[in-house]
């Protein structure tokens, strides 16, 4: 049976830095354990900027579909509202049926197959 120390992980989760380091000093199991998470984390920090760049191209995406929407939105707001063909087909509370539309309809209002 091995006698391994477990205490790195609580000890970095829930304990002091001072803790933390006053331990590592006197377990070499301990040592191990850090000296993997301080490679962890320098490789981190080399990869840092190639993530930053990705997250502002993703920004400047949805700013974009942002804007393109507006200009849709505003676009299509315009049209409806200073084109009378389209405003006085359809307003609101107003239903089109199909036989409104030019289909040929049965007595029940359904559109016919023939």
């Amino acid at each position: 049976m091995t006698d391994e120390c477990k205490k790195y992980e609580s000890l970095f989760v829930f304990r002091t830095q001072e803790e933390l380091e006053d331990h590592i000093q006197s377990c070499p199991e301990c040592q191990q354990m850090q000296k993997k998470m301080d490679s962890v984390s320098e490789l981190l920090k080399q990869v840092r900027p190639y993530y930053k760049k990705k997250k502002m191209d993703i920004l400047r995406v949805k700013c974009a579909c942002a804007l393109f929407l507006l200009a849709f939105a505003g676009t299509s707001t315009c049209l409806i509202r200073f084109n009378t063909d389209i405003s006085d087909t359809i307003k609101y509370g107003t239903v089109l049926s199909a036989e409104d539309l030019g289909f040929p309809v049965d007595s029940y209002g359904l559109i016919t197959v023939e």
